[in-house]
């Protein structure tokens, strides 16, 4: 609708000299302000408000003024204040009930993204829910504006915990058919606290590691089972969060672009040897933080996690050509990143290499979610917390289906997290976010299944809808649904899935104040009623729309 407005208004500006300071902006006290005529006041040396009043009039003698606008009024010292007409509102709302709601990007670029990052060999724990979720809803607002995309889970089963699970695994005279889920959630801690203990065993560990990464076939025999056991509980509980990836790689799967990435950095003589370990220096002079040299290989002939990315860009970049590969990871890797970056850059990656960091998850009281151990919190554990305090809530609740269950638990997970900008830490507050009323999942699916009923109970008989507005909450309505669009742009444009959350929010809010105001079954004009239905009609299917966004389905009842 902006657009549109400034290519209406445009004329007046050009008529009047104006043509180069012609911009408009949202405003608390209308619709839309221009602010013009500050700059062009300062520029001829005149008061604002005669400027504003010039450019004023110049709109009201347009042709078409009343299709576009209710009022257009200057105001002291210099705004222009535009409220736009029922039929300019009416114009979008119909385009959006007959061509769809979402503008289509005619971009081709090809977005690679990189979020999950579970361990194999080790349990999922709350550290491993944010990335996955807002990876998964940032794919799929990005799928919804039309644009490419792939993704990869991109698995750790390079490091240290594999060779302390075949380690622990060969210590304990077990068989390759003795590797289970139980055996394997016993396994890594035990090995992992023995490893912390004893120096000696650290060191063999080390050893099995080094000997797995350089090929040991009886290793890579034990590891293959070790991953299909692990992956099979990983891909559960993705099922379960409705995250699912294009690709199901994992660091070792770069390991045949090892010899490429070397032989690279060789020829561009930037590979270097310090005390024993084969590192890249990446620091410039313009840097003013720490930036320490990218370790590809320790002192022990270790591959680190540097040498396994840097590879696997490489492979991306030479297999998929995207334009923008986006890691979504932990804060505290941001370091680590810059530096794979820099060095895959020197080796000629031109695409857009980001990385978009998030925060913790902290208990109720602001620490750290932890078990009374210490330990992080399983991701299983999470999910029946969630569902006991869902359940807890109301009597009623326990009626549910399996499926209806199912769904309120990860609308409460998933809205609790993606509802916050994903650069901060967030306090999980269980009992809160259970709730049906505030900012919570509940209450927005509670809204949609309102108007769902609403819908149910009534027959649109007809998709085309009169250019009126009924009231200031009918009005309210339509021009939030025209937001979607912007929505959509700002949560791509900053890789925030929080814009959305904050839309539909707020969109759900304005459709109870509708609800509650506007009793359709006691609407006798067919006309009126038919408008009003197509309104919540799209209304629907926008929440609908955005809560897929955000991985979030609607049950059948509350």
């Amino acid at each position: 609708m902006k657009e549109k407005i400034i290519d209406f208004i445009k004329p007046v500006f050009q008529k009047l000299g104006y043509q180069e300071y012609l911009s408009i902006s949202e405003s608390e006290k209308a619709d839309y302000q221009i602010n013009s005529a500050f700059a062009i006041a300062k520029i001829n040396h005149v008061n604002p408000i005669e400027v504003a009043k010039e450019i004023e009039e110049g709109i009201k003698k347009l042709d078409l003024y009343e299709d576009y606008f209710k009022n257009v009024i200057s105001v002291n010292p210099g705004f222009i204040n535009i409220n736009v007409s029922d039929k300019l509102i009416n114009s979008f709302i119909k385009d959006f009930i007959n061509n769809g709601f979402i503008k289509k990007t005619d971009s081709k670029e090809l977005y690679f993204l990189d979020y999950g990052g579970p361990n194999i060999a080790k349990p999922l724990h709350i550290g491993h829910l944010r990335p996955a979720i807002i990876g998964e809803s940032f794919k799929r607002i990005l799928k919804a504006k039309g644009y490419n995309v792939i993704s990869d889970v991109h698995f750790g089963d390079f490091g240290l915990q594999i060779g302390e699970v075949i380690y622990g695994l060969l210590k304990e005279n077990k068989r390759i058919d003795d590797i289970t889920l139980e055996y394997l959630n016993y396994l890594y801690p035990h090995m992992s606290k023995l490893c912390k203990e004893d120096e000696n065993i650290l060191k063999e560990c080390k050893k099995v590691t080094y000997d797995f990464q350089h090929g040991n076939p009886e290793y890579q025999k034990i590891y293959e089972k070790i991953k299909e056991v692990s992956l099979s509980d990983i891909k559960r509980l993705y099922n379960y969060l409705d995250v699912d990836f294009d690709l199901w790689l994992g660091e070792s799967d770069s390991r045949d672009y090892f010899e490429k990435m070397f032989n690279a950095l060789e020829d561009k003589k930037i590979l270097e040897l310090d005390n024993g370990e084969q590192i890249v220096r990446v620091k410039t002079e313009n840097d003013n933080k720490e930036m320490p040299p990218v370790r590809l290989i320790n002192n022990e002939g270790g591959v680190g996690y540097a040498t396994t990315d840097i590879a696997t860009i490489l492979k991306r970049n030479d297999e998929y050509h995207p334009d923008h590969i986006y890691y979504f990871a932990d804060s505290r890797q941001s370091l680590h990143f810059e530096g794979v970056f820099r060095v895959s850059k020197l080796l000629g990656v031109e695409c857009n290499l980001k990385h978009c960091p998030f925060g913790t998850i902290n208990g109720s009281d602001g620490k750290p979610f932890k078990t009374r151990s210490g330990d992080a919190v399983s991701l299983n554990e999470i999910l029946n917390m969630v569902k006991d305090s869902f359940l807890a809530k109301r009597e009623d609740n326990k009626n549910m289906s399996i499926s209806d269950l199912d769904k309120q638990v990860n609308a409460i997970i998933k809205y609790a997290d993606l509802q916050n900008n994903r650069e901060k830490n967030y306090n999980f507050d269980i009992t809160k976010f259970s709730e049906v009323s505030g900012k919570t999942g509940p209450y927005i699916l509670y809204s949609a299944i309102r108007i769902r009923k609403i819908l149910d109970n009534n027959e649109i008989i007809s998709t085309i809808i009169s250019d009126n507005i009924y009231n200031e909450i009918d009005r309210a309505l339509r021009l939030k649904l025209l937001d979607i669009n912007k929505a959509l742009d700002k949560a791509i444009n900053e890789v925030l899935p929080s814009v959305i959350a904050e839309y539909i929010y707020d969109l759900c809010n304005i459709t109870n104040s509708f609800y509650q105001n506007i009793n359709i079954n006691n609407i006798t004009d067919i006309n009126v009623k038919n408008d009003y239905l197509n309104i919540l009609k799209l209304t629907y299917d926008v929440i609908n729309a955005c809560l897929n966004m955000l991985i979030i389905k609607i049950p059948s009842e509350m």
